[in-house]
């Protein structure tokens, strides 16, 4: 296989450690090659291309599970069903962002709340996680 690559430069070229690699290989999203007798495994150059792939999925907040399904995909006329995939990560994203807004807002009240105190009583935060 001309260009082929080992482990650690398919890991070097696509900007990710070893382990990576044999992650996605025991998760099924990257096929481990055959080991040739005394001699190491050797990747085809375009595998550079499919760990990127999974990185950049991963980078908008697809699990792995998800990267499966999109790289299945991948290969066909596919947009309507990738858009629908990408449709329900966005929303989970935005319940995320909203859940996090309130988070930050609770944790605000809080936090000026301390700031007001005297320090002679007990610490509003303190009392809101002990709450029954």
């Amino acid at each position: 296989m001309a260009n082929a690559l080992t482990i650690g430069k398919l890991a070097e070229a696509a900007e990710v450690n070893i382990e990576t690699i044999r992650y996605y290989q025991r998760r099924g999203l990257l096929q481990e090659p055959a080991k040739p007798l005394g001699g190491y495994r050797r990747y085809a150059p375009d595998q550079v291309k499919r760990v990127r792939f999974i990185k950049r999925a991963q980078a908008l907040g697809f699990t792995l599970a998800e990267v499966g399904d999109l790289l299945k995909l991948a290969h066909g006329h596919t947009c309507a069903e990738t858009q629908a995939l990408a449709v329900r990560k966005l929303r989970l994203i935005e319940e995320k962002i909203a859940d996090l807004a309130a988070m930050q807002q609770a944790l605000g009240i809080l936090v000026r709340q301390c700031d007001a105190g005297s320090g002679k009583e007990g610490c509003p935060i303190i009392e809101v996680l002990a709450r029954d």
